[in-house]
C-alpha cells in the first residue's frame, strides 16, 4: 500500500499555529496548487488543498512562510470525521505534511520580510515525523547555521561552474559521460 502526496503551490493566507493541550504545535495553511492544463477560456484553475504539520516544523512554517510564499510539501493524505455542531457527521480530507520546502529566497518579497530558505538557491526544509530535520536537498546533514556561513558572500553567479564571459568553453571528449 502506498499513500504518498508531493505538492508545490502558493499559501493562500498566512498559517494558522495552534498548540494542543499538550503543548504540542501544529500549523494549518491552505495551498493552492495550479492544474497543468486550461480551462474552455484559456484560464488555468488551482486546487486549494489543507495541509496540516505538527511540532517544530510547524513553528517554522509559522515564522517564516506567509500569504502568498511558494512551497512545496510531502506527506500524505489523511481523512478524518467529527459531529458538527448541527449533529452531523463532518468528513475532511487533508494532506498531513511530514516535510514542507521553503523554496523561495528569504528577500523573494518586497517588504524584506522572510518568506523561508536558509540561502538563495538553497531552500529551507523543515521535514517531521521520522526524518532528519534541515536535511532537505539544500542541507544534506549540515546544520542551518554552517550552511548559512559556507554561503556567504556568494552570489548565484558564483556557484554557476559554466559562467565564462563568453569565452569558449574547454571541455575534452574525456569529460563527456557519453
Amino acid at each position: 500500500m502506498m499513500n504518498r502526496v508531493i505538492l508545490v503551490g502558493r499559501l493562500t493566507k498566512d498559517p494558522e499555529l495552534r498548540y494542543t493541550p499538550a503543548g504540542v504545535a501544529v500549523a494549518t495553511f491552505t495551498l493552492a496548487v495550479n492544474r497543468a492544463f486550461t480551462n474552455q477560456q484559456g484560464e488555468r484553475e488551482a486546487d486549494f488543498i489543507n495541509c496540516v504539520v505538527w511540532r517544530k516544523p510547524a513553528e517554522n512554517v509559522a515564522n517564516f512562510l506567509k500569504k502568498g510564499s511558494l512551497a512545496g510539501v510531502d506527506g500524505r493524505v489523511q481523512t478524518r470525521n467529527y459531529e458538527g455542531q448541527d449533529g452531523k457527521r463532518v468528513y475532511v480530507t487533508e494532506i498531513l505534511a511530514e516535510s514542507v520546502q521553503f523554496l523561495e529566497p528569504r528577500n523573494a518579497n518586497n517588504e524584506g520580510q522572510r518568506s523561508g530558505g536558509s540561502s538563495y538557491g538553497n531552500p529551507g526544509s523543515y521535514g517531521g515525523g521520522n526524518q532528519n530535520q534541515g536535511q532537505g536537498y539544500g542541507g544534506y546533514g549540515q546544520d542551518q547555521n554552517q550552511q548559512r556561513n559556507n554561503n556567504q558572500g556568494n552570489t548565484k553567479f558564483d556557484n554557476d561552474p559554466f559562467a565564462n564571459d563568453g569565452q569558449p568553453i574547454d571541455i575534452s571528449d574525456d569529460d563527456l559521460p557519453f
